[in-house]
């Protein structure tokens, strides 16, 4: 007769050890991840980097003319990416005349180091 498999008696004490509430995690790094979070959604589209990296090799403006011809997209679609990444807080627009110009937001980006040494702790 085959013998029915045992599992291993848990004791109070390895709960206690497992379960101890560490001080650095909870609900105040939930809201910094939060923040977060909405940045990386902006940058998870290769058109969405692609316009970033167009801004960031600028000094000035670049016009919504302008990156609407660098992609084989119709007006919406830029439309729609640009207005992503300023939720984000990627980018700033001014609008002159009939055209929204644009740059990077750099104090947002730099946001993005300190998520990388956030994970690499």
């Amino acid at each position: 007769m085959p013998r029915a498999k045992t599992t291993p008696q848990k004791s109070a004490a390895d709960d206690a050890e497992c379960c101890v509430p560490n001080p650095s995690t909870g609900r105040g790094r939930a809201r910094t991840v939060g923040s977060y979070a909405v940045l990386c959604k902006a940058l998870a589209d290769e058109t969405r980097l692609e316009i970033l990296v167009m801004l960031a090799e600028r000094t000035g403006t670049l016009c919504a003319c302008e990156i609407e011809a660098h992609f084989d997209l119709s007006q919406p679609t830029i439309s729609h990416h640009l207005r992503i990444l300023r939720e984000a807080g990627l980018v700033r627009v001014e609008r002159r005349g009939t055209w929204n110009h644009y740059t990077l937001e750099r104090q947002t980006v730099a946001k993005l180091a300190a998520l990388a040494a956030l994970l690499s702790t």
